[in-house]
């Protein structure tokens, strides 16, 4: 690649200083170098790559590790650091080739005290910033503890449900999924879509509304009644989406056709096979958490998926609050509490979800903020407790255990049974047959995935305990003690079991071995031609029991072939032919 394509982003911010830790791979090993040795290499790579782009090569290398070949390097530009993850740094040592490869790219620049600039500072949270000082900031020890505290300092952010769906953090921790400019798309997708509604305009896009990435807002108006303001929200489709393209295309055309004094009234609605867009009436006062358990009663007799109830789904009308974005279901789009619910086998149901869900809305409104965490051990003192009773219900450990009570049920509870709503709008949603069988088994499919999920977490829990269990100090300690006890037990055994052996091998070696088989008779005498020749008389089987036996043995053993004397056989049994 060449160097001036680069060379604007690499001289950006030449004082800036960026770590990195990269390893360095070769085709053959054994090969070894010092710290000096490697950032040579590394600097040369860089060249080959960059050209003499002095901004963009490593001043310092801060650890290096010799056996695995990586080290820690400071590199100056953020645009080498961008460069970085998608290039393959290749050199030779040693007409050796070797390439670089990175291993770790989170970079975090921190900076103590409260300031103007802080904009995390709006949430209140109170973040553990890592450590930092001015001089000995190169040491290693410094280095090590500082990484930790950037680890901490990541773990608190990653804790926080709000903070952890925030595309800032997103696009720092994942930047090559999540680098697109989504409102440049969903520009582009809105202008494809009116092209055949010429009676819409689109103002401007709305900024810092909801927290999906991928759900944009718009400011429209109708161009004969331009005092009329409209809002648009744009998303594509989610990983629920199992709706057919026809029959997703032909619910969402029927959103604008329900009527119900809890629902926003949807003003326009259509949809593509990747995307669908919404028109609502502006509403400058924005939501409000309010009772919304009628209208999720309305939903759930209907067969209608929702699953999506929240603080900011739920908008102040006069005195009413409505219910927004009915199309999130159809769409397919994870819920905002989807990683609290997922972690509960028992909440499996979209019925069970929504409930779940205003057990989170209901906290918000009693006691100012979110849960700290789910399940809530004890709830704090709240005005009535009649909510209390609700949020247990919702919200306790029992209830997650054990599963969510119904709609109706709660409706009996006497948070709500005293409640008198009185309304003059009849509410109706029409939906034909042949929908709400799609709509049954687009249902069924999203539970279906939920269901997987939440068994994949379970499995994903137990390994976690067992290896955490068999990893800790007392059980590591127990084994070491069980291990030492098996050890002695099978030395004493075998300390007792070897005289044992040995006597009864001396003392049954006589009837272990059989019997030697009795010599064979002699040969037949044949005629002899002189009255010398004497025949070798054989000896008869001596009596070899007990002591006998042994010699006998041993004189078997000692056997030597060439000690015997050779024989002369006359044979006469070819046949004669006379």
């Amino acid at each position: 690649m060449p160097a001036t394509a680069y060379e604007r982003v690499v001289y950006k911010n030449p004082s800036e200083y960026h770590y990195m830790k990269v390893c360095l791979e070769f085709q053959e090993h054994g090969v070894e170098l010092n710290a000096a040795q490697f950032k040579q290499l590394l600097v040369s790579a860089l060249k080959d790559l960059f050209g003499e782009v002095g901004a963009a090569l490593p001043v310092d290398v801060l650890t290096y590790e010799e056996n695995t070949l990586s080290a820690i390097l400071r590199v100056c530009s953020s645009g080498l650091t961008k460069l970085w993850s998608s290039l393959t740094l290749i050199g030779a040592y040693k007409n050796k080739k070797c390439a670089f490869r990175v291993i770790q790219e989170y970079i975090i620049r921190v900076q103590r005290g409260i300031s103007t600039e802080n904009s995390w500072q709006i949430a209140g949270l109170s973040l553990p910033l890592p450590p930092k000082k001015l001089i000995g900031n190169m040491d290693r020890e410094f280095i090590a503890e500082r990484q930790r505290g950037l680890q901490n300092y990541l773990n608190v952010i990653m804790a926080n449900h709000v903070l952890s769906n925030c595309e800032l953090l997103k696009k720092f921790l994942d930047p090559n999924n999540y680098s697109a400019n989504y409102t440049e798309i969903a520009l582009q997708q809105v202008s494809m879509f009116f092209r055949s509604e010429p009676k819409w305009e689109v103002v401007e896009p709305l900024k810092d509304i909801g927290w999906r990435i991928r759900k944009k807002y718009f400011l429209m108006k109708i161009k004969n009644q331009p005092k009329e303001r409209l809002v648009l929200s744009w998303a594509d489709l989610g990983p629920d989406k199992y709706l057919t393209d026809k029959d997703f295309q032909c619910i969402i055309k029927l959103l604008p056709s329900c009527v119900h004094p809890y629902i926003y009234r949807v003003t326009f609605a259509t949809a593509n096979e990747s995307s669908a867009l919404l028109i609502r009436t502006f509403n400058e006062k924005g939501t409000l958490k309010d009772l919304i358990y009628k209208v999720l009663k309305f939903l759930h007799d209907k067969g209608f998926p929702y699953g999506h109830l929240h603080a900011a789904n739920v908008m102040m009308d006069g005195n009413t609050c409505r219910l927004l974005d009915l199309e999130n279901s159809l769409l397919g789009l994870p819920s905002f509490y989807r990683s609290y619910f997922t972690q509960f086998r028992k909440i499996n149901t979209l019925e069970s979800i929504d409930v779940h869900c205003f057990g989170h809305l209901l906290y918000e409104m009693t006691y100012g903020r979110p849960p700290d965490s789910v399940p809530v051990d004890s709830f704090p003192p709240a005005p009535s407790m009649a909510v209390v009773a609700v949020l247990e219900s919702t919200l306790s450990c029992e209830a997650c255990k054990n599963g969510m009570p119904t709609v109706s049920r709660l409706l009996q509870m006497p948070l709500f049974s005293d409640v008198l709503l009185t309304t003059s709008e009849k509410p109706q949603f029409k939906i034909p047959t042949k929908l709400k069988e799609a709509l049954r088994i687009a249902k069924e499919c999203i539970e279906k995935r939920l269901i997987e999920e939440q068994k994949q977490i379970h499995q994903h829990r137990r390994l976690t305990r067992a290896q955490s269990h068999h990893g800790s100090e007392e059980e590591r300690k127990r084994r070491k003690i069980l291990a030492r006890k098996k050890s002695k037990r099978s030395a004493v055994e075998n300390s007792e079991e070897q005289p044992v052996k040995h006597n009864s091998n001396n003392s049954g070696l006589s009837s272990a071995l059989p019997p030697p088989p009795p010599p064979p008779p002699p040969p037949p005498a044949a005629p002899s031609t002189t009255s010398g020749t004497e025949m070798p008389v054989p000896l008869l089987p001596q009596d070899v029991n007990g002591v006998n036996r042994g010699a006998l043995l041993s004189s078997i053993q000692n056997f030597q072939k060439g000690t015997l004397r050779k024989a002369k056989t006359c044979d006469h049994s070819a046949p004669k032919i006379g």
